[in-house]
């Protein structure tokens, strides 16, 4: 379902001041609009179309992920399953409501900042670099005559605030923006974000040449190793491969999978090696929040030199069995029936659906090889 709102449709700007021209018009096999890219795929293709091109090169999506800079969202894994047809991503709420908003967004841009935009007639290639992809949320133009920048639209959440404060903009994106620039030729680019559903941030990246070599360079190299010769990226600890690696593949049951011992011993050492140390951190860890909680006492914050330097407040886990135990009499009144999925009753019944949701759990026995 599509926005039916004014700002719907692509905004020029008005006035004799400005140029409007078909961003579909080529010159010496670059489009009028993006000094060194082509038009891969119109903005009107089917979706099938869209995702396999999406499959045959890098995107403005997936360098942050390659560069292991994506957080939980997304990792140099996710774009090499992706690439190989084995995406286990199936859309979300935000994901959708971030496509549905991103006209108004536009339109907020342009009333902020003064700059007009417009949207890009599709999958932009690279003329000198096929693998080079590029879909664009909006094209600028601070001057008349061709698009001068690119914009890139984001919608994220008030936890992420802090992250878009002061002209700051985080690393995924703003590596979109460059990479962006680095495909269409431009010399600029914007990122603009509506954070927290009521925050409106935008500000202006400058062409960085350094930037750009570096991201062509590696993205280059990553592209040729593990998606032309198709080489499996190394293991990494980052939280989204984790995820990924869960939902991955189906589990067969009791299946055995044969390593080589010496690899195999390698790994447990290491692993043993490492939870060892996680003992002994979190122990170390324990000690010094005890001696800060001892110097708390009674009070929720800490200053040192008139600044905060830390806080102990009750805001907390509420402990519902010791409540439970010192007040049985309030209990039973704040007690209610909610909905509870029967568990027991859907592995009995369905235990091949039952294990399909079910998480993977590693567990490496303390006696083996």
């Amino acid at each position: 379902m599509s926005i039916t709102t004014p700002y719907a449709q692509p905004h020029r700007p008005e006035g004799p001041e400005v140029t409007t021209v078909d961003t579909t018009v080529e010159q010496g096999g670059a489009l009028a609009d993006a000094p060194t890219a082509r038009l891969l795929l119109p903005a009107d293709a089917s979706r099938e179309e869209w995702l396999e091109v999406r499959r045959s090169g890098i995107g403005g999506s997936d360098v942050a992920g390659i560069l292991g800079l994506a957080g939980k969202y997304d990792s140099p894994r996710h774009v090499f399953e992706e690439k190989h047809g084995r995406s286990t991503f199936k859309g979300n709420e935000a994901a959708e409501i971030g496509t549905e908003i991103e006209p108004f967004l536009a339109h907020l841009f342009t009333k902020r900042s003064g700059v007009a935009t417009a949207e890009a007639p599709g999958t932009l290639v690279h003329v000198d670099r096929p693998w080079m992809r590029v879909n664009v949320d909006r094209l600028t133009f601070e001057r008349p005559g061709p698009a001068s920048g690119v914009l890139e639209l984001k919608s994220r959440s008030e936890y992420q605030a802090d992250q878009w404060e002061d002209g700051a903009v985080p690393d995924a994106p703003a590596i979109q923006c460059h990479w962006g620039m680095a495909v269409g030729g431009w010399d600029h680019g914007f990122v603009a974000a509506l954070v927290g559903g009521n925050k409106f941030r935008w500000v202006r990246l400058e062409r960085d040449e350094e930037m750009i070599e570096y991201l062509v360079d590696y993205c280059g190299r990553w592209y040729e190793r593990h998606i032309v010769e198709g080489f499996e990226p190394p293991a990494d600890g980052l939280e989204a491969t984790t995820d990924l690696l869960a939902k991955l593949w189906s589990v067969k049951a009791e299946t055995i999978a044969e390593v080589d011992v010496a690899k195999a011993k390698e790994l447990r050492a290491r692993h043993a090696e490492v939870k060892a140390r996680q003992k002994a951190v979190a122990e170390e860890l324990r000690l010094v929040e005890a001696e800060m909680k001892l110097l708390t006492g009674e009070n929720e914050i800490v200053k040192s030199g008139g600044k905060p330097a830390w806080t102990w407040k009750g805001n907390g886990t509420f402990a519902s069995r010791q409540f439970a135990e010192a007040h049985p009499d309030l209990v039973e009144k704040y007690t209610h029936m909610v909905p509870a999925l029967d568990v027991d009753r859907l592995k009995a019944e369905q235990p091949e659906t039952y294990a399909a949701f079910r998480a993977r759990r590693l567990v490496v026995p303390v006696k083996g090889i």
